[in-house]
């Protein structure tokens, strides 16, 4: 699943393409929105919070605000006018068409369309967001701090206590910290330099790097040992953490 910082980009290309834009076409190929004609609309903002994506739209009804959520296997793609984009048609579910961009979104997890005015319902379950504007280090370290028993992999990410970690930067942050992902949060010898640290490394957009510490890597980058691998969740939604015993040793 793409994480805050790669949801970030998609807020960014999707704003460059489409900010400011009207639509002369839209589609919503989901049975909930597809009625839906969103033509003539100008679209105002694309701004990520978090792993999801809020794209508002002032039209003739009032501000709307179109929220899509990648998931697994989602993305949004833009085409300069004149490019064909049909390719995997039946993948496709929303279609934003201007005089210019088209943009495309394919295999979207959430698609909806709610009054600008419900946003905070649609993303109000979020943690302070690592990489938003209004990022709250005090609050995300309140909301952790509340689970002392919780295993730091899957602390760092849960998205209602800090939004934008997904299974790569939590291995790659404890890995850097020297912490195993098995520890639990009261645990971590210093919780706000671990979340500063995540933070940075979303913001310089560490995952792009293909150079990882620990994830997906057989050996350790640092010192050769074998990585280690712990499931984390229930069965049939399990994430793995990889992670080195020998530069993350657990605590006796």
């Amino acid at each position: 699943m793409p994480e805050g910082d790669a949801v970030r980009r998609t807020a960014r290309r999707l704003a460059q393409a489409l900010d400011g834009r009207v639509l002369t076409r839209s589609d919503l190929r989901v049975p909930r929105h597809a009625t839906a004609d969103l033509a003539g609309g100008t679209v105002v903002k694309t701004v990520s919070r978090g792993k999801h994506l809020l794209t508002r739209i002032d039209g003739d009804d009032g501000p709307v605000t179109l929220h899509t959520h990648l998931k697994m296997e989602g993305s949004w793609r833009v085409f300069e006018p004149g490019k064909r984009w049909n390719p995997r048609s039946h993948e496709i579910r929303v279609v934003l068409e201007t005089d210019g961009p088209v943009a495309v979104g394919y295999l979207l997890g959430i698609v909806e369309l709610v009054p600008r005015e419900w946003e905070p319902e649609v993303v109000g379950h979020l943690g302070p967001d690592l990489l938003g504007p209004d990022w709250d280090e005090d609050e995300a370290l309140r909301r952790l701090r509340m689970h002392p028993e919780r295993p730091v992999f899957e602390a760092l990410r849960d998205q209602t206590l800090l939004a934008g970690i997904g299974t790569i930067y939590a291995a790659e942050v404890l890995f850097v910290m020297g912490v195993p992902p098995v520890a639990p949060v009261g645990e971590v010898p210093d919780l706000p330099r671990m979340v500063r640290r995540a933070r940075q490394m979303l913001d310089q957009e560490w995952s792009r790097s293909n150079r990882m510490w620990v994830y997906r890597q057989r050996l350790c980058r640092r010192c050769g040992g074998r990585v280690a691998t712990t499931a984390f969740g229930r069965a049939g939604a399990e994430r793995t953490a990889y992670w080195c015993p020998s530069c993350q040793p657990t605590r006796s």
